[in-house]
């Protein structure tokens, strides 16, 4: 079973952290409306949602991924790379104590969950303007215990890895080669984005289902050329806070449920 830690919606997020945007007036309703559809997607898609209520006073805090990394066998809390976010650590380190046992990176390592890609027992972790190479090595020695194998990635000019790569299934990484360096990833094959769509590299994947963002279509028509399901959702209020389709939930497999203990609703 499947199961997504999601965040309501700050009705602060116009003030959210922008490294690589201008700033734009996000309409909250619409942001709202959006992270709703966003979160009815994962369930048709027979994901359980919890979603945790909005943290007012954290204007990013809806972007679940940054503040933790889970695999199979824990949960890893960082310590993201803006200051004005790691306050958003505390209640998710709770909600993901009832699924996995907890560990901490230590200062002076900043990272942002949507700088790590896993597929499989292989991990990559991007260094970026937001995750340093102290986070890079303590995470590595964490989940080599684990027998993960975990490689660094620089990036460059984005956010996130995962604003360069996704994995999108059948051994092939959605990717934009400008941002990253692709000989990384040998022995995968590679898609790149269109031209046109530079940002398009950002996907979820769920089961054998790839989301990704309703505004790139030129990526979704040439996913579904290759043979790839696609379901393609609006998320343009989050995009103005710097989001992609990744950063809004935590999902991991989860074979013995049990109800969460903390003050969260599920959205289904």
């Amino acid at each position: 079973m499947l199961t997504a830690i999601t965040r309501e919606v700050s009705a602060s997020i116009s003030d959210c952290e922008l490294s690589f945007h201008a700033r734009q007036p996000i309409d909250f309703a619409k942001a709202v409306a959006q992270h709703k559809a966003y979160q009815d997607c994962l369930a048709e898609l027979g994901v359980r949602i919890v979603s945790l209520p909005a943290e007012p006073e954290l204007p990013d805090a809806v972007f679940v991924e940054d503040p933790a990394v889970i695999v199979d066998e824990v949960a890893v809390i960082s310590i993201v790379g803006a200051p004005s976010r790691r306050p958003e650590a505390d209640s998710l380190a709770h909600a993901l104590s009832r699924y996995r046992p907890i560990t901490f990176l230590r200062e002076p390592a900043t990272l942002d969950g949507g700088d790590v890609l896993r597929i499989g027992r292989r991990v990559f972790a991007g260094l970026s303007q937001r995750t340093n190479r102290e986070a890079f090595s303590q995470l590595r020695d964490l989940l080599q215990a684990f027998d993960y194998d975990v490689q660094p990635v620089e990036v460059k000019g984005c956010l996130h890895l995962k604003s360069a790569c996704s994995y999108i299934g059948n051994d092939t990484i959605l990717i934009n080669r400008s941002l990253i360096d692709a000989n990384r990833f040998r022995g995968f094959q590679l898609l790149d984005v269109p031209d046109e769509e530079p940002a398009a590299a950002n996907a979820l994947l769920v089961e054998d289902v790839l989301i990704i963002a309703a505004s790139f279509p030129k990526t979704r028509a040439l996913l579904e050329q290759r043979g790839f399901r696609v379901r393609a959702i609006d998320v343009s209020e989050l995009q103005k806070a710097e989001a992609g389709v990744t950063c809004c939930s935590l999902i991991f497999n989860n074979e013995t449920m049990s109800e969460p203990s903390w003050s969260a609703q599920p959205a289904l």
